[in-house]
């Protein structure tokens, strides 16, 4: 692996340090070569949106450990709560009952758009990831609709288990050897202004349209049990959908009865400066999913519904062993504490800040071809200088790795395009010295292509 000459504003060594070198020679041994690493960065600690390595080296974590890191590294109020709850118990089991448990219910039942926008009332099922969520809503779904079939979205990542593998399809590398998923899943295009599909009409609408052909052709409407949709998709490019699709989906999932499930796994728990994507557009689903930033860091999942729908599960019908774990759940309430405490405002006022800043720094470089997203979830795409926007892949993989090497952690998705998704207490002071690294980055990857 090549290292580069250390960044004298961020760095102590070259890139890996000796003993990043050390550590990643010892995984290789151990650790099964299927994670999608970019970088080597080996994390020593952290605090708030900065992160150190174990060389000393110091980094803005710009990707929070894949949106996952809401509240910063480390955030003291996080930790108070997980050492508290580990001072009393650190498992019990989902067969029994603790107050951290049900009170994160009570709380994910008052707060969640079903009962916010629709004013229906809602229930809470813990687990301990996003693809958990998945799998928990998928199964629900069919048991309350008694149907076999279900929508997906062309670009969607929705995890790796096999249910909600067969909805994944951001990158053809997830699903490779490991056909056939469950049955029973139709993909169709997810709206792209940007790339659009549908030549000279509303992007969404004609997503619309297609799906009311299928329903006609080949996908009988009273076979569907659900639609599974991110509000804004993430790994498939961090698209924000046109005014009004969302809307229209639930209109046309009332008509058919079909139940509309929000995979909120990223894009939920302040990260878009609203509690829940969907709210932007003030559409609710009837099933919702939940992981990455619920818990600050620590493992957590959960498939929120209505409470007409999952009061239909029978005992037994589903469950886990670490679902509601103690300390996952006291993350998860400190969490939420914050992000209703502010996180949620700055993440709404910083992105619009931030989006600003890349919006100027698009006028220098005719590679950004877009920004687009909403709070701290944003998407810079890059493309080639053929006039046809050409996704830049090469360039956009140059511009992350280079990145790293500045002192600044990012990842890509789609296509070509960099994401930014910050914790949500980041301030404008470090969007700022973000940026001067975002260009230095841009132009050492240009002077390469």
């Amino acid at each position: 692996m090549n290292t580069s000459a250390p960044n004298p504003k961020h760095s102590r060594t070259a890139l890996p340090g000796p003993k990043a070198r050390d550590m990643l020679a010892r995984d290789a041994e151990v650790i099964s070569p299927s994670y999608p690493r970019d970088y080597p960065f080996v994390m020593s600690h952290g605090r708030g949106t900065e992160v150190w390595d174990v060389d000393g080296n110091r980094f803005l974590d710009f990707a929070a450990g894949i949106a996952v890191c809401a509240t910063g590294h480390a955030h003291p109020q996080v930790v108070a709560a997980v050492k508290a709850a580990a001072d009393r118990f650190l498992h019990i089991s989902s067969d029994y009952w603790h107050e951290e448990m049900t009170g994160l219910g009570e709380r994910l039942a008052r707060l969640n758009p079903m009962t916010t926008l629709a004013g229906e009332p809602a229930m809470s099922f813990l687990c301990q990831s996003g693809t958990e969520a998945v799998e928990g809503a998928l199964k629900l779904a069919r048991y309350v609709t008694r149907r076999p079939r279900y929508l997906g979205f062309l670009g969607g990542f929705h995890g790796r288990t096999m249910g909600s593998l067969s909805f994944t399809s951001s990158k053809y590398t997830q699903q490779l050897g490991f056909a056939p998923t469950m049955p029973g899943v139709t993909h169709v295009p997810f709206p792209n202004p940007y790339r659009p599909l549908f030549a000279g009409a509303d992007q969404g609408k004609a997503v619309l349209d297609y799906i009311r052909m299928l329903f006609e052709r080949s996908v009988p409407a009273a076979e569907v049990a659900a639609i599974l949709v991110e509000p804004i998709q993430g790994e498939g490019g961090y698209l924000v959908p046109p005014d009004g699709f969302l809307a229209g989906l639930r209109t046309l999932c009332d008509q058919h009865g079909i139940l509309l499930i929000f995979d909120e796994v990223q894009s939920g728990v302040g990260r878009t400066g609203k509690l829940f994507a969907s709210e932007h557009w003030g559409v609710a689903p009837d099933i919702m999913t939940l992981a990455k930033g619920l818990g600050s860091g620590l493992p957590i999942g959960a498939v929120v519904a209505k409470k007409s729908l999952m009061s239909q599960w029978k005992r037994g019908a589903h469950g886990n062993t670490y679902g509601g774990n103690p300390l996952a759940c006291a993350a998860a309430n400190a969490t939420l504490d914050l992000v209703a405490g502010g996180y949620a405002d700055n993440a709404a006022s910083v992105g619009e800040y931030f989006m600003a800043r890349l919006r100027e720094l698009a006028r220098d470089y005719p590679c950004i071809g877009e920004v687009r997203g909403k709070g701290l979830m944003i998407g810079m795409e890059l493309v080639e200088g053929d006039g046809e926007n050409t996704p830049a892949r090469a360039l956009c993989d140059d511009v992350v790795t280079r990145a790293f090497h500045n002192g600044l952690l990012l990842l890509s998705c789609g296509s070509s395009t960099v994401r930014f998704m910050p914790p949500l207490n980041v301030g404008t002071a470090e969007v700022d010295e973000a940026m001067e690294l975002l260009r230095a980055s841009l132009d050492q990857a240009l002077a390469g292509h």
